[in-house]
This record gives structure tokens, C-alpha cells and sequence, in this order.
């Protein structure tokens, strides 16, 4: 069976589960649930059950045993995040149909394990775009799309399938505005842009417009044979250029693309430090502007580095200064 993606492309099930898949994932979009993540986790499921168990009638505990060790390889948090999925699908299905096993849940990884960003410096940025211009073909659209795609996700810190759902019409040059159609959780919200960066845009578009379709809700960032990007493609070529630029890359501990927003976000609060701004005041802007439904959603984002915390004990050191003038005891 077929499930279209509110933002990732058509994904087809094929296994002896595929419609209760699909019923599923209907299901949680209708309580409001952006599932298109979750969707792809359960495609890795359905196609362990077509290479694996291709006969079978319903789920047994032998299966989600045989699923959760083919996990072991990878990482402790994707295998909990892989399993959770796989673990409230069954509990639907239970419901209805009582043969379905339902996995007890596994652990998941420690707070001390947890992914922490790795947030580049202005000079690595500069040096990553840099790069990203000189990709091969360089003759070719290419490297203006690598070199404005990562561009874009550090200016705006817009999520990667944000930048992949774009389109020509989103971008509104006149206003150096951009519309994310379908942000996390189905929200829309428009982006300003800094008139540089509305500038590079708009000289891509016009490179873009003679390759691909120049319909305006086609692509706007697209691969050499005119069709949209691809995750893999993407997350490869990142990595590549990662390596020219000597950041060492590691698949548990990054850089990871995503990282270009953590660094968005901290670079923000940094320039307000720098303006002297209230901060405070600033984040509910920042949680808007990032498309998060709560500010606490930012926290997570808001990474002490030396910069940072050099501006915070400078702001601390002038206002404890002031306080004492005050109160003349100096």
C-alpha cells in the first residue's frame, strides 16, 4: 500500500502489514501528528518482514525479538527510537486483533549519552560554504545548490526537510520573505530574510530556473537530473565536504547537518549579547522565528560556548559594576 508524506515523498509498504501500517499512521495524523518520520521508521519494518518473515500472518514475539537484534548495530538511541515506533504499532493492532505480540519497551540511552551539537565557528562556516562552491561539476548547477542550501540552513536555521519542501513560489524576493509550507507538527510560518541572503537566493533561482522544471511550485533545490534532492545524497555530500575542510566526522558524534540550526540559534543569541539587547525578551521571537511551539523547545537549542559564556560574565561583570556605583560603594 501507498502513504503520501505531508512533506517526504510517496512511501509504499509492501509487507503482509501494510494496511494496517497505513491505517495506523492515518490515525495518528488525524490527532494532528506530523508521522512522516515515524513513517519512515516503520518502511524499515515493513521491509524486514518482506525479506524476513514473508508468509507470516501477524506479528509474534519471535519477529520483534529477530527486528530489535537486527538493530544492534546501530546506535542507542536510533534502535530505542526504531523500537518505540514498532511497539505502539503492535499496541494498535492488539487492540483489534489479540494474536499480535506487544514487545515490552526498551531502555532508552542515558541522559549522559545524548547527542551533543557540535556548533561551528563563523570561520568553519565560511570555510564549509566555500567548499561546498567548488563541488564538482563546477560548471554545473551543483555547487550553487550545496553552497545555498547550507547557507540557507545556517541563516534561517530552517530544518533540512523544510529546505527539501521548498519550492520556486516560496521564496518572495519583493519582501525578502520565505514560507515554509509545512514546518514540524503541520505549522506554516513565513521567514524574513537578511537582504544578503534574499540576494544569493534569488541569484540561485535564476541559475535554477534553466535547469528542471520552471514551474512555480516545482523544487526549488533540486540534483543534477532536475528532480528533488535526496536525504542520502545530501547527508553524503555533507560529510565530504566536512573532510575538506578538516572537521573530523563521526556518525554518533557528528557534525551533523541539523547542527547547522543548533549553530543558528546560538549565533543569534550571541549577536544579541554583542547589541547589548534583552535577551530574554528576545527568545519568544527566536521560537517563532525557528517554528518551535514553545520556548522551552528553544532551551534546547541554546548551547554554552566560549563566546557565549564570555559575553554572559561581561554583561554579569558591567551590571554588578553598575549596581555598586549605585549604591556608591566605590
Amino acid at each position: 500500500m501507498a502513504l503520501r508524506g505531508f512533506i517526504m515523498q510517496t512511501i509504499i509498504f509492501h509487507s503482509w502489514l501494510s494496511k494496517q501500517i497505513c491505517h495506523f499512521i492515518e490515525l495518528r495524523r488525524l490527532s494532528g501528528t506530523d508521522y512522516s518520520s515515524q513513517a519512515r521508521l516503520l518502511g524499515y519494518f515493513d521491509r524486514f518482514l518482506v525479506e524476513e518473515y514473508p508468509n507470516e500472518k501477524f506479528v509474534t514475539r519471535q519477529i520483534t525479538d529477530h527486528y530489535l537484534q537486527s538493530l544492534s548495530h546501530l546506535h542507542p538511541r536510533v534502535q530505542f527510537n526504531r523500537f518505540c515506533v514498532i511497539r505502539q504499532l503492535c499496541r494498535y493492532i492488539n487492540q483489534t486483533d489479540p494474536r499480535c505480540h506487544v514487545p515490552e519497551a526498551i531502555k532508552c540511552v542515558s541522559a549522559p549519552n545524548i547527542f551533543h551539537p557540535y556548533i561551528f565557528s563563523k570561520p568553519e562556516i565560511e570555510t564549509l560554504l566555500s567548499v561546498a562552491s567548488a563541488l564538482p561539476p563546477l560548471k554545473s548547477l551543483r555547487p550553487h545548490t550545496y553552497r545555498i542550501l547550507f547557507g540557507l540552513l545556517y541563516t534561517t536555521g530552517i530544518r533540512i526537510g523544510e529546505a527539501f519542501a521548498l519550492t520556486i513560489k516560496d521564496f518572495q524576493r519583493k519582501f525578502n520573505l520565505l514560507y515554509i509550507a509545512e514546518g514540524k507538527f503541520r505549522k506554516a510560518r513565513w521567514i524574513p530574510l537578511h537582504p544578503s541572503t534574499s540576494l544569493m537566493l534569488n541569484q540561485y533561482i535564476e541559475l535554477r530556473l534553466k535547469n528542471g522544471s520552471k514551474t512555480s511550485d516545482s523544487p526549488l533545490f533540486i540534483n543534477l537530473q532536475g528532480h528533488n534532492l535526496r536525504h542520502s545524497t545530501v547527508y553524503k555530500t555533507f560529510r565530504q565536504v566536512l573532510e575538506k575542510c578538516g572537521i573530523t566526522h563521526n556518525k554518533y558524534i557528528g557534525p551533523r547537518i541539523h547542527d547547522l540550526r543548533h549553530t543558528f540559534a546560538v549565533h543569534r543569541l550571541l549577536a544579541w549579547y554583542q547589541d547589548k539587547q534583552d535577551v530574554n525578551s528576545k527568545l519568544p521571537a527566536l521560537a517563532t522565528y525557528m517554528g518551535h511551539v514553545s520556548v522551552s523547545s528553544t532551551h534546547i537549542y541554546l548551547r554554552p560556548t566560549a563566546e557565549l559564556l564570555e559575553e554572559v560574565n561581561n554583561r554579569f561583570h558591567d551590571h554588578y559594576l553598575n549596581n555598586i556605583k549605585t549604591r556608591g560603594e566605590i
